[in-house]
């Protein structure tokens, strides 16, 4: 049991839930001795109770955390089945897109600490999530054909992303042959998290509701806005879903426009073809 506690600890952690609330969960209910179905009853208990105090998508990821533990237990034999199978996800709005402007990025940079700076400039040229930054090793980057490798992504399928000039430059002043994490601190151990840092930066530079993850919807939104298209957005976020990337579609007005221009010059030429017929 103890060690199931440590785990949820540990996972709660990593994936910035509460700690406190999971811990404490778990920590009341003797789930060895305790039957499946009313395991997943206590499960949609939880769920709703937290579905007034937080958004959807807080409860989907602390279920998600809770549905890992369940399997963990099963592979050191504290229990034998998953009640979290049984337990749904919430339907999520996930319609938030706050993203930088030019002036903003560049007082962001600006108000980083030097070993947040590069973190910082990596997120905002590759749309790399947090933890795929911190977790990246120097195998996994190839400074010859400027390729980022991300071997172990949220969706669970592998990317490659092109370094352009400024992420080249970057890796290549913070490369540390005594650690094989490319982020790391003096000691050479990884950064565990960076969300003090960064709060600090973005007050500093008078930034208002904005998060560390805003970073990757201001390297979409930028992408979008130069007239890159939705598809090469989606491969380079990792995207499984095109619908996930729909949300930059109204950044993209030309898009709309060169499609009405071609129906334009179509039906301008039928038309002249009909006025010649008709002479």
């Amino acid at each position: 049991m103890n060690k199931l506690l440590i785990n949820v600890k540990q996972l709660s952690e990593s994936t910035g839930l509460s700690v406190f609330t999971l811990y404490s969960w778990i920590n009341q209910k003797r789930i060895p001795y305790v039957k499946v179905g009313r395991l997943v009853r206590c499960m949609e208990k939880y769920k709703r109770r937290r579905q007034g105090q937080v958004s959807n998508a807080t409860v989907n990821r602390e279920v998600a955390c809770l549905k890992h533990i369940f399997t963990k237990a099963i592979e050191w034999g504290i229990v034998k089945k998953n009640p979290g199978k049984k337990v749904k996800l919430l339907r999520e709005r996930n319609t938030r897109l706050r993203y930088l402007d030019e002036k903003e990025i560049r007082r962001l940079h600006d108000a980083c600490t030097e070993h947040l700076k590069p973190i910082v400039t990596v997120a905002l040229n590759t749309g790399m999530r947090k933890e795929e930054i911190l977790s990246l090793k120097w195998k996994n980057v190839d400074f010859r054909s400027r390729i980022i490798a991300i071997l172990d992504t949220k969706n669970g399928e592998s990317r490659e992303i092109p370094m352009n000039d400024i992420v080249y430059r970057t890796l290549l002043a913070a490369k540390n042959a005594d650690s094989p994490w490319v982020f790391c601190k003096r000691n050479g151990e990884r950064y565990g998290n960076v969300r003090k840092a960064f709060e600090g930066a973005r007050k500093r530079a008078g930034i208002v509701d904005f998060r560390f993850h805003d970073l990757r919807h201001t390297f979409a939104s930028h992408l979008v806005m130069a007239g890159v298209d939705l598809r090469t957005v989606q491969e380079l976020l990792g995207h499984k879903s095109f619908e996930m990337t729909l949300r930059y579609a109204h950044l993209s007005p030309e898009h709309k426009k060169a499609a009405l221009g071609l129906l334009c010059k179509r039906m301008v030429t039928n038309w002249s073809q009909k006025d010649r017929l008709g002479k």
